[in-house]
């Protein structure tokens, strides 16, 4: 049995065909995906266009949502990074400082 609920699977079949006018993905037509949503797929752009006015306000919503996650996103070693600078760095600065402070 699927673990994916109706919705996930739903969206997975409308990623697999036009979201205007339902064309599957065959060897001789293949699907363009609306590149600021990544969202739906159009066969051509006379679709894309006619069905621009049903897709605009949902396209704008997932095309912030992804911009935020991109913009957000944390380096998988970002903590690692942190950490070195703190344990690789304290000690050249302590010295730094110790050196200038210290009278001649």
């Amino acid at each position: 049995m699927s673990t994916k609920n109706f919705e996930e699977q739903a969206a997975d079949m409308m990623m697999m065909c036009c979201a205007s006018c339902g064309t599957a993905e065959v060897d001789d037509i293949k699907l363009k995906t609306c590149t600021a949503c990544k969202s739906v797929r159009y066969c051509s752009i006379k679709c894309q266009k006619e069905h621009r006015s049903q897709h605009k306000r949902a396209c704008k919503k997932r095309a912030a949502e992804l911009h935020d996650e991109i913009l957000f996103k944390q380096p998988e070693n970002a903590h690692k990074a942190k950490s070195f600078v703190k344990d690789a760095c304290t000690p050249m600065i302590f010295e730094y400082f110790k050196n200038r402070l210290s009278p001649h």
